[in-house]
């Protein structure tokens, strides 16, 4: 019994089955993705999902779902399954008797005595997906149908019933060739058989994506079908299919699908689920290596990039090699943005200490500086001098950021284009990056001898060591400002105060840390992450759901962040030694429930405040999963 198996029960109730969906990725920008059904519930899903590099390397939906169809004596059993409003034609996941997600996704069906397998893959590096077909039983001659539908379109958009649609096809080894629009790669299908294609050119109008509507989007599509392929199948024959931006040697396909079969790993454990979910969100295409922040819909950004890389490269895999190549693109890609300006204030900062994990896991500090150190340099005189526009030093040595109608921090949804948590003024979390950073650099600076900025920035970390408290201190109270604005502290708990707890160097003493975490663990810890509200504020909210404007109120004013949980972990581990240990172990292993949910095998973006917390946003987020792994090996390295 494979570790993630669905049983027929389950897999014929879709209001089980559509909740809970599959992600494969090539490792190079492209991914399959559908619900366990198989019916696709988001405009996002899909069996061959790509960047199109005419397109700005924007990923579009080319092949967005394949019918297969059984036929014995004239009679038709369509395994596919559609949903047009409350209809759902075909039905084919009833025929469904068992769904394994194991290295790839194997689905075997039953159904008038014949007994069908179908796994599916993406090849690695590749922009093609395979699909192998095995009939394991039949008592009759037996034809497989495939029926290819096409939308060839943008992820965030949906494809509409039109006459610009091309028709055509090409011929071309056992298969054929499409290309709907132009600029787009041709798509080519191809067996490793031959087969008869039935040209019928349709639309498939109003498809449902009951996600989107869901949602409040748009969620009706209309997919063309250009026809089908049909061909005889015996018992125990493999049959290969492929769809690929480049004609493919169908004498080779067979191999090619055990090839890279055979490169991929188990998802037996808990474990082993988060560290294959990880290396999916390191992609490398052309010369650049990137960290996508979440599937199905989020790009790369420098945020998430830094702050979930130590996490899925080092400790996930020990891959100094990815961690480098994807710094190097980052920086090389967006020298201006942290060394002269960005809306995104705390980011420049968070590269200190993404290099700092760096440094703990190789101790190669020497080689950090010689790298790195002129950036770094550059990057704090931008905050110092007030080279950033937005965001500047005072002369207390805080950092004080105000950009009036724009929001400067990671919480930065926006509601009727006004941000809902501006939070203008020295902010908790940016300041302690700010502290960390300087002194990270004083220490390496000490090491490397280099005596002048030691002198530059010294009186700096004091200053701010001074004020720090001064300024956050909230009188009467346990806890720390979540910033101080020009109306004075804001006394909201959030979890912000966390990251001057974890932070390898803090302004606060072991007694002020303690009085924090004891807050957080009352009022913003839970099960599934820590809250970006407390429950007793007038303006949390405790469900993430309904249209834009809903989720947006929600998503920084109560939702569940799991990527904050590494944060609170490392700092109990900290002040709590050994102590912690085993409760750190009960909040991380509460996870593995979640691997068989939303997106199988990975860790969705937020969760709902409240209870029974279930999962939102991205259905696999790359800091989500960087903080379970980094976490493990917090516990696991642990010295005290």
């Amino acid at each position: 019994m494979a570790y993630l198996e669905f049983n027929k029960k389950e897999l014929v109730n879709l209001e089980y089955s559509l909740k809970r969906e599959y992600l494969s990725t090539n490792h190079a920008g492209g991914y399959l993705n559908t619900t366990i059904s198989g019916c696709n519930t988001r405009k996002y899903h899909g069996l061959l999902v790509l960047p199109i590099d005419s397109f700005g390397g924007e990923r579009h939906v080319l092949l967005s779902s394949l019918d297969e169809t059984l036929i014995q004596h004239g009679k038709e059993f369509n395994l596919g399954i559609h949903c047009y409003g409350e209809i759902y034609e075909p039905r084919g996941h009833k025929y469904i008797t068992n769904l394994e997600v194991d290295k790839v996704v194997a689905i075997t069906y039953a159904v008038g005595g014949m007994v069908f397998r179908k796994v599916m893959l993406l090849c690695n590096r590749e922009d093609q997906m395979i699909v192998m077909y095995k009939l394991l039983e039949a008592k009759s001659p037996t034809t497989l149908r495939l029926k290819p539908f096409l939308a060839f379109r943008n992820i965030h958009t949906l494809s509409k019933a039109n006459t610009d649609v091309n028709t055509k096809y090409s011929e071309i080894n056992k298969g054929r060739s499409f290309c709907l629009y132009h600029g787009f790669p041709n798509l080519n299908l191809q067996l490793n058989v031959e087969s008869e294609f039935i040209s019928n050119p349709d639309w498939y109008y109003n498809i449902e994506y009951k996600e989107e509507s869901r949602r409040a989007y748009d969620s009706r599509e209309d997919l063309f079908v250009p026809g089908y392929f049909e061909l005889p199948i015996k018992k125990d024959e493999t049959i290969i299919f492929s769809a690929s931006v480049k004609e493919e040697n169908p004498a080779m396909l067979l191999r090619k699908f055990n090839k890279n079969l055979e490169d991929k790993h188990h998802r037996d454990s808990f474990e082993s689920c988060l560290k294959i979910s990880a290396s999916q969100f390191i992609t490398k295409r052309d010369k650049d290596t990137t960290v996508y922040a979440g599937y199905p819909w989020l790009s790369h950004n420098l945020r998430d990039t830094l702050i979930a890389l130590p996490g899925l490269a080092l400790c996930a895999h020990k891959d100094i090699k990815s961690f480098n190549e994807v710094l190097d693109t980052l920086v090389r890609n967006n020298r201006n943005e942290l060394t002269v300006t960005n809306t995104q204030t705390d980011v420049p900062l968070w590269l200190f200490w993404t290099l700092d994990q760096y440094i703990n896991h190789t101790s190669q500090s020497a080689a950090v500086w010689k790298k790195y150190s002129q950036l770094l340099k550059d990057i704090l005189l931008s905050y110092r001098d007030g080279k950033r526009g937005n965001i500047i030093m005072h002369e207390n040595g805080l950092l004080w950021g105000e950009d009036r109608g724009k929001a400067l921090t990671w919480m930065d949804a926006y509601a009727y284009g006004e941000p809902i948590t501006e939070r203008a003024g020295y902010q908790i979390e940016i300041n302690s990056l700010w502290y960390n950073a300087i002194c990270l650099m004083l220490e390496l600076a000490n090491k490397s001898s280099d005596k002048l900025f030691i002198k530059e920035w010294y009186d700096i970390k004091c200053a701010i060591e001074k004020n720090f408290i001064r300024a956050f201190r909230i009188e009467d109270k346990e806890y720390l400002a979540d910033y101080v604005g020009p109306e004075g502290q804001n006394k909201f708990v959030r979890p912000n105060q966390l990251f001057t707890c974890a932070f390898k160097f803090s302004p606060l003493s072991e007694e002020e840390k303690s009085k924090v975490l004891k807050v957080v663990e009352k009022e913003l810890l839970t099960v599934r992450g820590i809250r970006t509200l407390s429950p007793k504020n007038t303006l949390y909210k405790g469900e993430y759901d309904g249209d834009q404007l809903s989720r947006d109120m929600a998503y920084h004013q109560g939702t569940a962040r799991v990527w904050l949980l590494m944060f609170y972990i490392e700092a109990m581990l900290k002040l709590h030694g050994k102590s912690f240990i085993s409760k750190a172990k009960e909040l991380l292993w509460g996870f593995e429930e979640e691997i068989s949910l939303h997106c199988i095998g990975s860790i969705s973006e937020v969760f709902d405040g409240d209870p029974p917390h279930h999962p939102h946003g991205c259905t696999s987020y790359s800091a989500s999963v960087a903080s379970l792994i980094r976490s493990m090996r917090m516990i696991e390295n642990f010295k005290g």
